[in-house]
């Protein structure tokens, strides 16, 4: 059976929201949220490198792992600001049918 393709990132939003007063001890998520937002984007940033390697390397089957570390760890950022898939899909809607030039455009302007 065919799922709505952004499900599954609505129930792990759902569930990183549940981590934030988990137990560091039996949850990775609660304790990234614990150490706070500098771990947490150290994190991004090195599974943005993995990300890297893995795309000039030319696995896919890696890019793709390294794809879903990289998306889970910014949805971890999200929920530390209180922020869920929802707040992300919302900007991307509004970015849906802008000329990514004009769309960089207008953050410089503003």
């Amino acid at each position: 059976m065919m799922h709505n393709t952004h499900d599954v990132l609505h129930r792990l939003s759902e569930t990183l929201t549940s981590r934030r007063n988990a137990d560091p001890e039996s949850s990775y998520t609660a304790q990234l949220f614990a150490k706070g937002p500098d771990s947490i984007l150290k994190k991004i940033g090195e599974e943005c490198a993995e990300l890297i390697m893995a795309g000039k390397e030319g696995n896919k089957l890696h890019v793709v792992r390294e794809s879903a570390d990289v998306m889970y760890h910014l949805m971890v950022l999200l929920a530390f600001n209180n922020l869920s898939i929802d707040d992300l899909l919302q900007e991307m809607r509004r970015r849906e049918g802008i000329s990514g030039v004009d769309e960089k455009k207008s953050r410089t302007s503003a």
